[in-house]
C-alpha cells in the first residue's frame, strides 16, 4: 500500500486495509467500476448451476452438491419484500405498478453472487449452515472461498512468492463440510454480482447499507433453501468482522433471526485504533501499544532478537504486559517524557523488535505499521509483509518512509484469482462470458464507502453492535481467531476490543480466543488451516447442540 493510501486511511478511518489483493493499476479502476455498477435494466442473470463433488474430510467421505448463483436483494427491507425469488417485482406490488419508463430510474438492487455447498442426504434441521464473506470493504470472497474451509483450496504453504502459473488447487482435507453446510457470499458489486438501478452505489456501499444487504441476502437464502430451522453461523474475515457485528445486530433486531455463533477472523471493530491511521490521529497511542506484540512476534520469527526467546507465546505475554504498562505510561507522558526514560524505553523496544534505538528515539517511540514494514529489514533492502509479516520482498523505494506494497499480497494474489476463475468455469460450470471482480474500487472515481454508522458519524466503532446482539440473545457464542504475524489487524488489538465490549461480566464467557502462528489469512499455512478447522468445527458442534 502506498503512503498516499495510508494518509487516506487516516482521514476516513479505513484504508484498502483488509483487502488482500495486489493494488490494481489506475487505468483498470474505471473498467472495474463500470462492470460493478449498471444503471440500466440489463438482462436477467444467468441461471444457477448445480454440480456434484466428493471430498474426504474429518474422517468422512462426503458427497456434496455445489450451487453457484445469484440472489437479488433490494436496497431496503420494504423494497426487498416486493421482490420475488427471481429478483423481479412481485405482480401487483408497488414496485411493479410504479415501474419507471426509463429502466435507469428503477429502484436500486444488488445481484449478489454466492456458492453454496450442501452435504448430500443430510436433514436441514439437523445440519448447521455457515455463511462466509471477506471484507475490504469492496472485496469479494475469493480469499476465504479458495483458501480456507471450502472443499477446494489453493496450496500456499510457504512464506515465499509463488512461481507463476500453473498453480495447484487441491481437495481440502480441512473443509468444514464435515460439520456444516457452507455458503460463500460475494459483497454487493463484486464477484459475478452487480449493482443495478438508480444511485445503486449509494444504496449499497456503506457500513449500514452493506450490513442491510447481507441481512436480506441471508433471509432470502434460508427461505429459498428451507433453512430457517437450521443452526446458523456467520464467518467474517477482516472488514468482514466489522460487517459481522453490524449483521448480527440487524439479523436479531430486523429479522428475528437468532444466530448460534459469530466466527471472527482477523478482527477490527474500532477504527480509531487502526494502526495505519495512527499518525493522523495524534494523542491516541493505543494503536502503537496494541501493535507491539506483533512487532515482537515478527522479530522472533525472523530471528532478530538476542538473546532469542525459546518460545513465542510466553515471550508475547511478557511483551503484552510491557505494552500496557511501562510503554503505555511513557507514551502517555507525551512531551513531558524525560530523556533518560525515553532512552530506556527505546532500548526496551529495540530488545523486543530489533529496530534500532536511534530509530525509536527519532520516531518519538511511535512506529506505525507502514514504517515498521519498511524499516524492519532495511539493512537487507527488504520490505516486510503487512498481512503476514513472515513474508518479505525487495524494497521498491529504499528512500521511502513507509512500505510501498505488501509482499504477501504480491506473493499469493495471482494464484487465488487465477484458480478461482478456472474453478468457477471448469468445475462449477458458472461464469461463461462474465467477468469475475475480485474487488471493486470504493475509494475514488466518484464512488466512496460511507463509514457513517448509526448514531456515530465520527470514528467507526461497531463494538456496541455485537454487544447488543449478545445482550439480546444471551446464548450467542463468539469465536475470535487471529494470527500473530498480522499487521493489518493485530491480534492484541482484536483481543483488546473483545475484552472492552460493553457487556455484563456474565457474557464474557461466551467469547473464546484462538491464535495462530500465521498472518491475516491464517489458513495460508497448512498447520494453521488444520487448527482453524478443528477449532471452528468444535465451536459449531458446541454452539449448535452437536447437530451436523
Amino acid at each position: 500500500m502506498s503512503p498516499a493510501c495510508r494518509r487516506l486511511a487516516a482521514v476516513v478511518a479505513a484504508a484498502l486495509l483488509l483487502l488482500p489483493v495486489a493494488m490494481r493499476a489506475d487505468d483498470e479502476k474505471p473498467a472495474a467500476k463500470a462492470a460493478a455498477t449498471d444503471k440500466s435494466a440489463e438482462s436477467a442473470p444467468p441461471a444457477d448451476s448445480t454440480t456434484e463433488g466428493t471430498v474426504d474430510a474429518g474422517g468422512q467421505h462426503i458427497a456434496y452438491t455445489a450451487t453457484a448463483g445469484i440472489l437479488t436483494v433490494g436496497a431496503t427491507d420494504a423494497q426487498d419484500a416486493q421482490l420475488g425469488m427471481d429478483g423481479k417485482p412481485l405482480p401487483g406490488s408497488q414496485l411493479a405498478i410504479s415501474a419507471p419508463k426509463d429502466p435507469a430510474d428503477a429502484p436500486p438492487v444488488a445481484r449478489m453472487f454466492y456458492v453454496a455447498y450442501f452435504k448430500k442426504d443430510a436433514q436441514p434441521e439437523d445440519r448447521p449452515i455457515t455463511f462466509f464473506y471477506n471484507g475490504g470493504p469492496g472485496s469479494s470472497t475469493v480469499w476465504l472461498h479458495m483458501g480456507s474451509l471450502g472443499p477446494k483450496h489453493v496450496v500456499t504453504d510457504s512464506d515465499q512468492h509463488l512461481p507463476a502459473a500453473p498453480y495447484k488447487l487441491e481437495d481440502n482435507a480441512e473443509t468444514l463440510l464435515d460439520v456444516s453446510d457452507l455458503v460463500f457470499i460475494d459483497a454487493p458489486g463484486t464477484g459475478f454480482g452487480r449493482l443495478i438501478g438508480k444511485d445503486a452505489d449509494k444504496a449499497f456501499l456503506g457500513v449500514d447499507e452493506d450490513g442491510g444487504a447481507f441481512a436480506r441476502f441471508i433471509a432470502r437464502f434460508i427461505t429459498r433453501y428451507g433453512r430457517w430451522n437450521s443452526p446458523k453461523f456467520i464467518f467474517g474475515e477482516s472488514y468482514g468482522t466489522t460487517r459481522s457485528a453490524v449483521l448480527a445486530k440487524m439479523l436479531e433486531d430486523r429479522k428475528s433471526i437468532d444466530l448460534n455463533g459469530v466466527i471472527l477472523l482477523s478482527q477490527i471493530f474500532n477504527f480509531s485504533v487502526f494502526l495505519d491511521g495512527a499518525e493522523g490521529n495524534p494523542g491516541v497511542d493505543l494503536p502503537y501499544e496494541l501493535a507491539l506484540p506483533t512487532y515482537a512476534a515478527t522479530a522472533w520469527y525472523h530471528k532478530k532478537l538476542s538473546p532469542e526467546p525459546p518460545a513465542l507465546e510466553p515471550f508475547l505475554k511478557e511483551v503484552e504486559e510491557y505494552a500496557m504498562g511501562p510503554y503505555a505510561h511513557a507514551l502517555a507522558e507525551g512531551t513531558d517524557l524525560g530523556d533518560a526514560e525515553k532512552q530506556a524505553v527505546a532500548e526496551k523496544l529495540h530488545d523486543y523488535t530489533g529496530l534500532p534505538v536511534a530509530y525509536f528515539i527519532k520516531a518519538r517511540l511511535r512506529v506505525d505499521g507502514g514504517e515498521f514494514e519498511k524499516n524492519f529489514e532495511d539493512a537487507e533492502d527488504l520490505t516486510t509483509g503487512r498481512y503476514d509479516t513472515r513474508f518479505t520482498g525487495p524494497t521498491i523505494d529504499p528512500l521511502s518512509k513507509e512500505a510501498d506494497y505488501d509482499p504477501q499480497s504480491a506473493a499469493i494474489s495471482s494464484a487465488y484469482v487465477s484458480l478461482l476463475n478456472d474453478y468457477m468455469r471448469k468445475t462449477l460450470k458458472y461464469g461463461a462470458g462474465q467477468t469475475y471482480l475480485p474487488d471493486i474500487d470504493v475509494w475514488g472515481g466518484g464512488t466512496h464507502w460511507d463509514f457513517r454508522h448509526g448514531d456515530n458519524p465520527l470514528n467507526l466503532n461497531v463494538s456496541s453492535d455485537l454487544a447488543d446482539a449478545m445482550k439480546t440473545n444471551p446464548r450467542l457464542k463468539v469465536m475470535l481467531n487471529g494470527g500473530y504475524y498480522d499487521l493489518a489487524t493485530p491480534f492484541f488489538e482484536a483481543q483488546y476490543e473483545e475484552k472492552h465490549l460493553p457487556i455484563p461480566q456474565s457474557l464474557a464467557k461466551n467469547i473464546q480466543y484462538d491464535w495462530y502462528e500465521s498472518g491475516h489469512m491464517v489458513y495460508v499455512r497448512s498447520e494453521c488451516l488444520k487448527q482453524l478447522h478443528d477449532r471452528v468445527a468444535a465451536f459449531i458442534k458446541s454452539a449448535s447442540g452437536g447437530s451436523q
